[in-house]
């Protein structure tokens, strides 16, 4: 046993090292406390504090190490005593001493309990069996990712809240059949309503996984070994499953404090008055999941655990604080889906209202409960948060706008959508740090702050979960330009200007050179250097959509361009998570002859390929390294077949139905249509990736509408919808014209293009385009259908020399020695592939076998070609 001296310093010990007891922390050193206490803490996991929200981002690639949110450098400059993997094992109150697990005793003055929660685990028979797993830390992850690997093909998770769902998503990236497994009726029973769980319901089987409600856990079946080889359901039915990850709640963790003798609820936490005080022990404290507040609840959410640990410090501090309740808002992204609720979301208020908006083939629902005097009481989102923001800051006063305003989705008929500007100065913007837009304005006003990074640094918004950022910005730069402060909306650190303005630097100038326009139009401190990782693939951009206009040459590894170019680009393909890359050949229209399936299941067979066939219609073959791109190019090029530029930003596809040809209800060829629109506009450069679908008549099983340009047939011609998106924020596209001919819908459809390329912000998809562009479609229409501004004659010119001038990528690329001289893993060994590109079998294909702490190196197993460049070119001469 190592006994702790005590000294004359007060200490305060801190029992637990989790996100709440790393905000404490802080907080005592802005308080100055650190400088006038010992401050020792306590940690039971084998790691420093680490994002607990963000776990499930370690199977999208992010180590411990991202996760991490421990400076050590804070923990010495502040001389903090941290002992990790040496959690409290027990309190003696009357002499204040913690002892340890490693028999290390520390004296205390005041003590503050951050010790969590614990998985909750039904008592169902088995539930210790081998493969049975629960979903808390890293090391649960670690865990869960090895036995898959080595034993599951299925796996089941016990709960359909909030981790229920990630560990489902996990299982599911891991290779697994994932099933979900809730016995109430619905998914996330806590956060959404009947309507927002069958919204999310249909979206998450969409994404493959299986899900089962209304029914409990009975058993864990076992074989001989003791192993899980499936479960029994309440409902009297069997799932069979050789893996479980139970994910059915939390308790606090007050086990520590029960046998000191402090006061516990009934249902567990430990009691606390408003000061986060203990009400059996004013020297001790408790925050966090594990402290049961005044108001009788145990908060489960980050930012009351923050405000818990603000109003600790405080108190410790001698100054005024009060935890009287908190905002449980939340706001998620579940499998890529937005779910959110806020203030009163069920409705249980007396006499209240509501307003919805439900499309369940887009998998949205928006809810709103509304007070007969028109409050804003609260709110579900899901599918679609990005009102989120302002909604919950409006909470509880009546909107400047009608409340079906507020959840109709842009391009379906809604008003003006109501933005930062329009709320109280009491609204929160930041829940985490409990941050108001009063606050912010402050900062910009009071303290001079002039960027959103130095407002986030004055008061903490946006330094939590995330999610106010986007308003946050919005708000700063309102204050910044009501104080008459000039706004820097330069494209980055080395141009002043926006993009838009460098689009028409180089176009009225004819510049080609990034260099060039660099030192002539850069910002003066940034004139004669290398430029940055932001400018130079934006001007790459827009000297590639500008190539045949401006004298340039469009190939995008040509001399200087391909020093500008990104990962992908500079490889043409796309990198993926293990090293490897992918090779997306062109099928226009999703139309292909048998031998070109031929030619591709023979390439993705020699070289060991796995392939996919993707939502835009064509095939995707993955796992190739650097070194064989160019044999496998070589293979397609010479079989007909050009670059699908999956890897750029430029069209991606032309999605059809099959049309009047053999569908009954067709009414227009939309194949033919789909395969002239994406030869057109192949290649063609431009902010943010393109995508586009033809549907042959009104039943638009081609989705046209959730795409940046889309098509539907009438009886008449072509409807036009533009500035759609189906992804993380979906966007029905709005309809810009209709009944057009064909040679009216390309020349709308070229207007179109060329002007959202010439006046997009880098990396903005049309539809967040549509809605920042003044005048939104209203403008957009006016310029390209009734030529507003005179320039559609310019856009079709740019349009015709883009089409008269392409190329195709890959077929210049393979008969080009000093181009193929990049493709290789090590510059100084050309000739050795790289290690660390594995892979291991999968449903008769392979995927790729990833380190599971992503450090060291693995041997490939990928499929070895013996296949030369030459020896490709010599067969393709021959046949």
């Amino acid at each position: 046993m190592s006994t702790d001296t005590r000294t004359d310093t007060p200490t305060i010990v801190l029992v637990g090292h989790g996100m709440v007891g790393q905000r404490f922390l802080e907080a005592l050193a802005e308080r100055g406390l650190t400088a006038t206490h010992r401050v020792v803490v306590l940690c039971e996991e084998p790691r420093p504090a680490y994002d607990r929200v963000q776990l499930t981002s370690y199977f999208s690639g992010r180590t411990p190490e991202d996760l991490s949110l421990t400076d050590l450098a804070f923990v010495e400059d502040h001389g903090i005593e941290l002992h990790i993997g040496d959690p409290a094992e027990t309190i003696d109150r009357e002499a204040r001493k913690v002892t340890a697990r490693s028999g290390l005793v520390v004296g205390y003055d005041v003590l503050v309990l951050a010790t969590g929660s614990y998985p909750f685990v039904p008592p169902v028979p088995n539930k210790d069996a081998t493969g049975c797993f629960v979903y808390r830390t890293i090391e649960d992850l670690l865990a869960i990712e090895e036995y898959a690997k080595a034993r599951a093909t299925t796996g089941a998770v016990v709960g359909g809240g909030l981790l229920g769902l990630e560990a489902a998503g996990a299982l599911k990236g891991l290779g697994l059949d994932a099933h979900i497994v809730e016995f109430a009726p619905r998914l996330m029973p806590v956060q959404v309503d009947e309507g927002g769980g069958a919204a999310l319901l249909r979206t998450i089987e969409e994404m493959g996984l299986t899900v089962h409600t209304g029914v409990g856990t009975q058993e864990i079946v076992t074989d001989a070994s003791g192993a899980v080889t499936g479960m029994k359901l309440s409902d009297g039915s069997e799932l069979a499953t050789d893996m479980v990850v139970f994910s059915a709640g939390v308790r606090p963790r007050d086990q520590l404090a029960r046998d000191c003798g402090l006061t516990v609820g009934e249902r567990g936490g430990i009691t606390v008055d408003e000061q986060c005080r203990t009400v059996a022990d004013p020297r001790v404290f408790a925050i966090g999941e594990c402290a049961l507040a005044a108001d009788g609840r145990v908060y489960g959410l980050v930012a009351p655990g923050y405000e818990q640990a603000e109003t600790a410090a405080a108190t410790i501090a001698e100054d005024e604080a009060a935890f009287v309740g908190a905002d449980l808002s939340t706001k998620l992204k579940l499998l890529g889906v937005d779910v959110a609720s806020f203030g009163d979301a069920h409705g249980t208020a007396e006499d209240c209202l509501d307003v919805v908006y439900s499309d369940s083939r887009a998998g949205l629902y928006k809810k709103l409960v509304i007070g007969r005097d028109g409050t804003l009481l609260g709110g579900i989102l899901v599918g679609d948060a990005e009102a989120y923001g302002t909604l919950r800051a409006l909470t509880g006063s009546v909107p400047p706008i009608a409340p079906e305003s507020l959840v109709l989705p842009a391009g379906a008929g809604a008003p003006a959508q109501l933005g930062p500007s329009a709320l109280p100065d009491d609204a929160v913007i930041c829940s985490c740090h409990n941050v108001t837009k009063g606050t912010i304005r402050g900062a910009v006003t009071e303290h001079r702050c002039a960027t959103v990074p130095e407002v986030k640094k004055c008061t903490k918004a946006g330094t939590g979960c995330g999610s106010c950022v986007k308003v946050l910005t919005q708000l700063v730069n309102e204050e910044l330009e009501a104080s008459g402060v000039e706004v820097d909306k330069g494209l980055c650190g080395c141009f002043g200007q926006t993009r838009e303005e460098l689009y028409e630097i180089v176009l009225a100038l004819r510049l080609t050179s990034y260099q060039e326009l660099l030192d002539r139009y850069g910002r003066e401190e940034a004139r004669g250097g290398d430029g940055c990782e932001t400018c130079k693939p934006a001007v790459a951009s827009i000297i590639a959509s500008l190539a045949p206009a401006i004298g340039a040459d469009g190939y995008v590894l040509h001399g200087e361009q391909a020093a500008l170019q990104d990962t992908n680009d500079h490889f043409l393909a796309n990198l993926q998570k293990n090293g490897s890359y992918s090779v997306v050949p062109r099928i226009p229209g999703g139309e292909i002859a048998p031998e070109k399936l031929i030619v591709i299941g023979e390439i993705a067979r020699d070289f060991g390929l796995y392939t996919k066939i993707t939502g835009g219609q064509r095939i995707d073959m993955f796992g190739a390294r650097v070194e064989q791109l160019p044999l496998i190019w070589a293979r397609l090029v010479d079989a007909g077949f050009e670059s699908g530029h999956a890897y750029g930003k430029s069209l991606r596809t032309v999605k059809s139905c099959v049309g009047q040809t053999w569908c009954r209800y067709g009414v227009q060829d939309s194949v033919r249509m789909a395969i002239d629109l994406e030869l057109r506009y192949r290649g063609l450069r431009s902010p943010h990736k393109l995508k586009s679908a033809v549907s042959g008549c009104a039943r638009e099983c081609a989705e046209a509408q959730s795409k940046d340009f889309g098509v539907i047939a009438t009886a008449n011609g072509w409807n036009l919808y533009v500035g759609g998106n189906g992804g993380a924020t979906p966007r029905h596209a709005d309809l810009l014209a209709q009944d057009l001919s064909d040679a009216e819908l390309v020349r709308l459809i070229d207007r179109f293009l060329m002007f959202y390329i010439r006046t997009a912000d880098r990396l903005e998809r049309t539809s967040v385009w549509l809605e920042r562009i003044p005048g939104g479609l209203d403008h957009v229409r006016d310029v390209v259908v009734h030529d507003s501004l005179g320039i559609c004659d310019e856009l079709e010119a740019l349009m015709a020399a883009h089409v008269s001038h392409y190329r195709d990528e890959w077929a210049e690329t393979i008969n080009d020695p000093e181009k193929l001289a990049r493709f290789v893993s090590f510059v100084n060994a050309p000739d050795t592939p790289d290690p660390v590109v594995g892979f291991v079998p999968e449903r008769d294909q392979m995927k790729p076998d990833l380190p599971l702490l992503s450090i060291g190196m693995r041997p490939a197993g990928s499929t070895e070609t013996a296949e030369t460049l030459e020896d490709v070119l010599e067969g393709s001469a021959q046949r």
